[in-house]
C-alpha cells in the first residue's frame, strides 16, 4: 500500500491523469461519461428541494437528482438542506415566537403547515416540504435517481439507520433500484455506518481527503465529491487510482458548478460527475466542448 500512495502522490504532482470510466449503466442527462445530477432538484428554476424541482429536472431531460434529509421533532424525514426552516419557508410568519426556527424542533406536522416555495417565486406558493417518503415516491413516479445526502447527522442520532429503514419500505433497497441511489454525506463516520449496514449501497464522501489518506476512505466510500474549487486533475486521477469497496474504481462528482466555462474545465479534469443547479447549462456547455 505505501508503494502505491507514493505512485499515486507522484501522479498528482506530476498531474498525470489515468482517467477510468463510471459505471456502465446509460443515464439521461450525461454528456459523454459526465453524468449531469441536479443539485436540490433543478433548483435554479424551482424551490430547491421540493416536488416542483425534481418534476423541473424530469422535464428538463435528467434523471440524476440530489437532496438534502434531516428529521423533525417528532422523528419524521423531511428534505430541505438547512438545519433552520428560516431561508426557504415563512416560518417566521407563522410561528414568530420560535426562533432560531430548527428543524429538529418542529413536529410534522407543523412543517406540513409551512409554505416553501413563496420565498422563490409567487408562482410556487403554497409549496411544501416533502417527507422524504413522498420525496422518494415522486422520484420512483419519475423514473428518477437519487444522490441522497444525510444532512448534519450530528444533530440526529440514528439516522442512518432510519433513512435505511425507509429506503427498504419504499422498495428502494433491491438490486433493481441500487443502481439508482448513492448516498453521501460530509461526515465519514455517517458513509461508514451506511457502508457498515447495506454493504451494498454506492456511497459518497463529501469533501477532498488528501491524496494519503484517499487509501482510508476506499475501504467504505464509492465516491470522493468534492467541491469544484478544490479539485485538479492531478486529485481527481489521485482518486480514480484506488478501488472503493466494491472493486471500482473511486469516481468523483463536483459541486457545484452554475456556469458553463467552470463546467467545461472540471469537465477537463476527467471528473465522472457534476452537480448543478442548472443542469441544463451544464449539458449544454459540455456538449459544445
Amino acid at each position: 500500500m505505501h508503494a502505491r500512495v507514493v505512485a499515486v502522490a507522484a501522479a498528482v504532482v506530476l498531474g498525470v491523469a489515468a482517467l477510468l470510466s463510471p459505471t456502465s449503466d446509460a443515464r439521461a442527462g450525461d454528456v459523454g461519461e459526465t453524468t449531469v445530477i441536479a443539485h436540490r432538484g433543478a433548483s435554479a428554476y424551482a424551490p430547491e428541494n421540493t416536488l416542483a424541482s425534481i418534476d423541473k429536472a424530469a422535464q428538463l431531460g435528467f434523471s440524476w437528482v440530489e437532496n438534502d434529509v434531516q428529521r423533525t421533532k417528532d422523528g419524521e424525514l423531511v428534505v430541505i438542506h438547512d438545519d433552520s426552516l428560516k431561508r426557504t419557508t415563512n416560518v417566521e410568519q407563522v410561528f414568530p415566537g420560535r426562533a432560531p426556527w430548527k428543524v429538529k424542533d418542529f413536529t410534522a406536522a407543523e412543517i406540513k403547515r409551512l409554505d416553501a416555495g413563496s420565498w422563490y417565486s409567487p408562482a410556487y406558493t403554497g409549496t411544501r416540504v416533502p417527507t422524504l417518503k413522498d420525496y422518494m415516491r415522486r422520484i420512483e413516479h419519475n423514473h428518477e435517481k437519487l444522490l441522497l445526502e444525510i444532512k448534519n447527522p450530528e444533530l440526529y442520532p440514528g439516522i442512518e439507520q432510519q433513512t435505511l429503514k425507509l429506503l427498504g419500505n419504499e422498495g428502494w433497497l433491491d438490486q433493481k433500484h441500487l443502481r439508482r441511489l448513492i448516498v453521501q454525506s460530509f461526515s465519514a463516520d455517517s458513509i461508514r455506518t451506511v457502508h457498515n449496514l447495506r454493504p451494498a449501497i454506492t456511497t459518497a464522501y463529501l469533501g477532498s481527503p488528501t491524496v494519503t489518506k484517499l487509501h482510508e476512505y476506499a475501504r467504505f466510500t464509492d465516491l470522493v465529491n468534492p467541491s469544484y474549487a478544490m479539485l485538479s486533475m492531478g486529485y481527481v486521477s489521485a482518486v480514480h487510482s484506488f478501488d472503493g469497496p466494491h472493486g471500482r474504481p473511486l469516481r468523483v462528482f463536483a459541486w457545484t458548478v452554475n456556469d458553463a466555462a467552470t463546467a467545461r474545465r472540471v469537465a477537463g479534469y476527467g471528473v465522472d460527475g457534476i452537480i448543478t443547479n442548472k443542469p441544463d447549462m451544464v449539458r449544454t456547455a459540455l456538449r459544445s466542448n
